[in-house]
């Protein structure tokens, strides 16, 4: 065990105090901040191209009315189309939108027609289509003498609220599903994110040992499998002290950046709110966002907190063992080792294709075997933890993953012994299985 954590240590302090860690542990929190600013100027830009167009409204269907807005500038005029077209050049305009009689008020396709020696823009085909598209909706009514409240009652917005046939049972909200399937996506990502980078990181620092004749060193002095033990665990401890630093950080540098810059938020999220459901009402909105509050607090964090902790190490463990078995297989040339990553990586990608059909099918039967395979569990069965699963199947997976993980470290280690010390040497998968059974 000393030799142990003498390689951990090390392991930790030598990453932990090198330039590039600081440096990346101290700019990525200022990279998320001016990713934000950015992303705020690009969508609070609006286009200074500013054209004028004639309108020729051959069945009034704007009624004369039309609002300037976005630096597009609309002009009514009674002039023929085909001499508007003729003359071009002399009238100030850079587009004609030309608007036909509606011939039969009960056709569901309408068009319009615009002319211009520029093909206009998508915003500007966007806004002129929207806004006849309203014209005509308000024409139609008028036309076919029809009551625009009774017309407006047609669009009932349907919400389903779960009830349990047990009167003493858990009364779900109409946002328990949303509320558990965003917690779910969130650990799922998460997890899917942890298993890549890090891995890679364990799977390059045994290269970069192996390259550099520095593990034939240590090997005189430990036994490899205490290496390989060693180097997860320290790789793995570096990990979580950037992600803690960087849970501290990020937040301080995004709120400062938001006020250093002026994005008013609450305007945003104001306009957000009426682009995307203009007929919301604040107070219901309100009422939605108090009601994920609860129904987030509600979850048994005391369960998924611990579970996720343990999936994110067992997941951790199982597959970087297998990175680290597979870079001590490496040589220095990266392009003929991609091949042994391959086996590794697929499952990591599958499971995140399943993880998200869980989130919305947490109950199905793909879910459910696909969250107790020990490859699959650590990004889907986290997914699955805010939906409540039944107990037998999380300690199914729980005692599944905990053996697969010491499995594969062990069977790692046995790869790794051979390996880390083979050079000059092509490696396959065939070859690689042969090392799990040589003799110590």
């Amino acid at each position: 065990m000393d030799k142990l954590w003498l390689i951990i240590r090390r392991e930790y302090l030598t990453r932990v105090k090198r330039r590039s860690f600081i440096i990346a542990t101290l700019l990525t929190p200022m990279a998320f901040a001016v990713f934000f600013a950015v992303v705020g100027l690009i969508f609070q830009y609006e286009s200074d191209d500013s054209q004028r167009i004639a309108i020729i409204d051959e069945g009034n269907v704007l009624k004369r009315s039309i609002k300037d807005e976005h630096n597009l500038y609309f002009k009514f005029v009674d002039v023929e189309l085909g001499l508007l077209r003729e003359n071009f050049s002399e009238f100030d305009y850079d587009g004609i939108l030309v608007l036909p009689k509606v011939k039969d008020l009960l056709s569901k396709h309408y068009t319009a027609y615009y002319y211009s020696d520029k093909q206009p823009t998508l915003d500007i085909e966007s806004l002129i289509r929207d806004r006849v598209r309203e014209s005509l909706k308000e024409y139609k009514i008028e036309a076919l003498q029809l009551d625009p409240q009774q017309l407006e009652a047609l669009d009932t917005r349907v919400e389903l609220d779960p009830e349990p046939i047990d009167e003493a049972g858990q009364n779900a909200s109409k946002l328990t599903g949303a509320v558990a399937a965003g917690i779910g996506g969130l650990m799922g990502v998460i997890m899917y994110i942890v298993v890549f980078i890090y891995g890679m990181m364990v799977m390059r620092s045994v290269m970069e040992e192996k390259s550099n004749r520095i593990v034939e060193v240590m090997i005189s002095s430990v036994r490899p499998f205490q290496l390989m033990l060693g180097k997860i665990i320290g790789v793995g401890a570096v990990g979580l002290t950037q992600v803690a630093i960087w849970a501290i950080l990020i937040p301080i540098v995004v709120f400062i950046s938001t006020l250093v810059f002026g994005f008013d938020t609450h305007s945003q999220m104001e306009v957000a709110q009426t682009s995307a459901a203009a007929d919301f009402n604040p107070e219901d909105m309100e009422a939605m966002i108090a009601l994920a509050l609860e129904e987030f607090h509600g979850l048994n964090w005391w369960m998924i907190l611990p579970l996720f902790i343990f999936y994110f190490l067992g997941g951790y463990f199982l597959y970087s063992s297998l990175f680290a078995a597979v870079g001590s297989a490496m040589g220095d040339d990266l392009g003929e080792g991609q091949s042994l990553t391959i086996p590794i990586t697929i499952p990591v990608v599958i499971a995140f294709y399943i993880m998200m059909v869980a989130i919305e099918a947490p109950n199905s039967s793909l879910a459910i075997w696909s969250s107790i395979f020990p490859l699959f569990s650590p990004i889907v069965m986290p997914a699955r933890l805010a939906f409540s699963p039944p107990l037998w199947e999380i300690l199914a997976s729980v005692v599944v993953l905990a053996a697969s993980s010491v499995f594969f470290v062990w069977l790692s280690g046995r790869i790794y012994r051979v390996g880390i010390l083979m050079y000059g040497k092509k490696v396959t998968l065939k070859e690689l299985s042969k090392w799990m059974f040589y003799r110590d």
